[in-house]
């Protein structure tokens, strides 16, 4: 059961605020209790939230990019904050549409090491093991790339195309990474990343 940081309640999020202070700032004594100075009070629970989902997806990215180079593929990082650093805060509020576009490309281009066939490759970490249409955004341009879902017990992964088509990635099915066709990957080596994911995102 998670805490509260400041009084020590019960709260639904790791290191985050319980109800009461969330919703009303601490007063001085408290924060002394707490260990924490009024002036420095750390990052807003919407802020944690938002630095927590980014540190998990970049570790599921990372699994992704390191298996297929374990598997000799060449893999290129294309998403928006490779290709452009820091665009990420520059582009926060800002509603356009190359501000969508830049935000909707994929994290990978990876290329087959037998047929040299290249693909983009959206990486996703899911701890409920689920993804479906309704998860990718709005009109989403890249109906070649595949969507790789990292959970805490398995790889699988769908075409933009199949999730169109109505196809979803839950816990109980088979759309497992090393069933691609595309790809011809080593499911040898795939059992073995599922593994590190699963040591990865055991408390997630």
């Amino acid at each position: 059961m998670a805490d509260c940081i400041i009084c020590g309640a019960y709260t639904k999020y790791p290191k985050g605020k319980c109800f009461n202070c969330y919703s009303s700032k601490p007063s001085g004594k408290e924060f002394n209790e707490a260990f924490v100075d009024e002036d420095d009070i750390g990052m807003s629970d919407r802020e944690w939230q938002f630095r927590y989902g980014m540190i998990k997806g970049r570790i599921a990215e990372t699994l992704i990019q390191e298996l297929f180079l374990a598997l000799k593929y060449n893999v290129f990082r294309y998403g928006m904050e490779n290709t452009i650093p820091g665009i990420m805060e520059l582009l926060k509020g800002v509603r356009s549409d190359v501000a969508t576009q830049i935000r909707r490309m994929p994290d990978f281009v990876i290329q087959q090491p037998k047929t040299n066939e290249v693909f983009f490759v959206e990486v996703k970490f899911r701890a409920n093991g689920c993804f479906s249409m309704n998860d990718l955004p709005d009109n989403y341009p890249y109906d070649n790339a595949y969507i790789i879902l990292v959970s805490k017990r398995h790889i699988k992964c769908l075409s933009v195309v199949d999730l169109k088509r109505g196809k979803e990635i839950t816990p109980d099915c088979r759309n497992y990474l090393g069933s691609r066709k595309e790809f011809e990957l080593d499911k040898q080596v795939i059992i073995d990343f599922c593994d590190f994911a699963v040591q990865f995102f055991a408390e997630v």
